[in-house]
């Protein structure tokens, strides 16, 4: 059976705005500019714990 993935895109994004999404599975990532584009599969639980923890941060 093939269950199609819904997708939800951050609730601080905006239309004109770079952002991800996640996967309902919570375990892929995609650009939501690009939806038909690769994703990116992730341990969601490390990458909320890496944004945290300011790893990403400029």
């Amino acid at each position: 059976m093939n269950v199609e993935t819904t997708w939800h895109k951050s609730s601080y994004s905006t239309s004109s705005s770079t952002c991800v999404e996640l996967a309902s599975s919570l375990d892929r990532i995609r650009d939501s500019k690009d939806p038909q584009g690769p994703t990116l599969r992730v341990d969601v639980a490390g990458f909320v714990q890496a944004v945290k923890g300011g790893r990403f941060d400029r």
